[in-house]
């Protein structure tokens, strides 16, 4: 213990992580003795502590490889393997890491989490004793809320992403649920066929796996795709593999063409060898980079040259396996549980070779894409997202009067409430109607990098689309209408004096049979056709270019 330069988690013999406070000290410390490292905030947490990261850097320049610990405070491996990592690379001989790339280390993203410790939290790891919470002040999953970008400290992490733009960026994670061999898993968007940047992920699944694997077997860990079982207490059943959006940091980086990997340390490993396999998970990542750096940077080229036409918003599972494998488990034994009355697994720490299914997702929802959507000005906090997301848009400097295709909610209601907002939900009727859009509205195109994204967030039918997070919570609200009887008359007198809508009206009853035997569907579209109808009613404000 006397080394000057040993953490305070190496202190502590890998019992305790330290706290803010304390990880802030022990790295101004070492950023004073290297000329290697510059510590920098980026942001706030909701409480107002630092955000902030450590660079480690030999030249002006390079490309960047971003690695956050703490995006979950309690699951904190990576933090204390970065500590480590910063001080070797400083001090101890590994500056090569830097001869190619250069690392950017958030240590603690979720700030105040992370001082919220408690050995009540976390129940499930083996360590350490004072973990953080996964929510943050506000309440919020920070790996939920990239599309939303709620809490300050996602918009901070967009900001940064943006300003640095990765050619790696890596969400160190803790696992849950069952056991198994493997001691360090990770994964990307890519794992099954749920992916958008084809190129990125031929890298991530085969230069980057096969050398981060072996670097790993290498300093004695078990490397293994994260594992994701169907049912935790029947591990024959198999593994599934599951679309991501871009609430999730993969989903995200998938999208916005960052090569994203979520390296989950195993939970019921101690503490110590979990820092440890996080610290080689690092090392093996940077070394991989910068060993095959053009390929990679190709691949992201690559990418962001595609405008692909067409985008699957909906998923659901395929039950046809993607693959077999072998799989290295835990001997179990079942018994029936006092607490929960049924029969449930005990772990018998034997190790146990199976040959299990990997099960993925199909497409049910595929959606050909427009030339571009239009935002009305008056959706400010949609175009701050925009913003931070770094969509490229036109603001239009005078009105402009174009058809668009909308979409309209039938029977809107509040969804469930989710990460600190009411979802909205509702049948969708698309239509096109003929828009003047006010001065300050954007023009959005497809064709851009991030067009995607653009996408995931701006589509309606889009499971984290601005309307599914309750961005317009008037859609759901009930328009001041006439009462019954007199909607009944206005209703009737226009489908006797009105040939066009009457027409238009059939057509709809031929063609839509929810439609045709919904009584109040029907009302209320006559009703909106009239001049004593709310035209807007339930009607999504962003519009899809013809």
């Amino acid at each position: 213990m006397d080394d000057p330069w040993i953490t305070p988690a190496e202190w502590a013999g890998f019992r305790k992580t330290p706290s803010h406070e304390e990880t802030r000290a022990w790295l101004e410390k070492l950023v004073a003795a290297s000329p290697l490292l510059a510590l920098e905030n980026f942001g706030k947490s909701a409480e107002g502590r630092d955000l902030y990261h450590v660079r480690a850097s030999s030249g002006s320049n390079r490309p960047v490889v971003l690695i956050q610990a703490g995006i979950h405070a309690g699951e904190i491996d990576g933090k204390d393997a970065g500590l480590m990592l910063l001080r070797d690379i400083a001090l101890r001989g590994k500056a090569d890491l830097l001869d190619k790339v250069d690392l950017v280390f958030v240590p603690i993203y979720n700030a105040d989490g992370h001082e919220r410790a408690s050995p009540r939290n976390f129940p499930h790891l083996r360590g350490p004793d004072n973990p953080g919470t996964v929510a943050t002040a506000q309440g919020l999953n920070l790996n939920r809320d990239y599309a939303k970008a709620d809490a300050p400290e996602t918009q901070a992490m967009l900001s940064l992403l943006r300003r640095l733009d990765p050619v790696l960026y890596i969400d160190m994670h803790v696992s849950e649920g069952f056991d198994h061999a493997y001691d360090v898993t990770y994964t990307s968007a890519g794992w099954g066929r749920h992916f958008q940047s084809q190129a990125i992920t031929e890298w991530l699944n085969g230069p980057f796996r096969s050398g981060v694997d072996a670097f790993l077997r290498g300093m004695g860990h078990n490397p293994h795709f994260y594992p994701s079982v169907n049912d935790d207490r029947d591990l024959d059943k198999g593994l599934r593999i599951a679309a991501e959006g871009p609430r999730y940091s993969t989903g995200y980086g998938d999208l916005a063409r960052i090569p994203t990997v979520l390296v989950e340390m195993h939970n019921l490993k101690p503490y110590r060898q979990r820092v440890l396999g996080a610290y080689a998970m690092m090392e093996a990542a940077l070394r991989q980079t910068a060993r095959d750096l053009p390929h990679l940077q190709g691949a992201i080229s690559r990418d962001r040259a595609e405008r692909p036409e067409t985008l699957a918003l909906r998923w659901q599972r395929d039950d046809s396996p993607l693959e077999w494998i072998t799989f290295s488990g835990v001997a179990h034994e079942t018994y029936r549980s006092p607490a929960t009355g049924e029969m449930e697994l005990r772990y018998l720490a034997r190790p146990r070779q199976l040959r299990i299914p990997v099960f993925g997702q199909k497409p049910v929802l595929t959606v050909t894409l427009p030339e571009a959507w239009w935002v009305p000005a008056g959706a400010t906090e949609v175009i701050r997202r925009l913003d931070l997301h770094g969509i490229a848009y036109e603001r239009i400097e005078a009105p402009r009067t174009l058809d668009l295709d909308m979409v309209r909610l039938i029977h809107a209601r509040p969804g469930p409430v989710s990460e600190g907002r009411m979802t909205v939900a509702g049948e969708m009727i698309h239509e096109t109607r003929r828009e003047t859009m006010p001065s300050g509205s954007l023009r959005i195109p497809r064709d851009q990098p991030r067009g995607l994204l653009a996408a995931e967030l701006l589509e309606p039918e889009a499971v984290d689309s601005f309307l599914a997070w309750g961005f317009f919570p008037g859609m759901i609200q009930m328009p001041d209408t006439p009462d019954r009887l007199a909607s009944l008359s206005v209703a009737e007198e226009l489908l006797r004096a009105d040939p066009q809508v009457r027409a238009q009206f059939e057509s709809r009853l031929a063609q839509d049979a929810q439609f045709a035997n919904d009584a109040d569907a029907r009302l209320a579209w006559l009703v909106a056709h009239t001049p004593f109808g709310d035209d807007r009613s339930g009607l999504y404000p962003i519009g899809r270019e013809l």
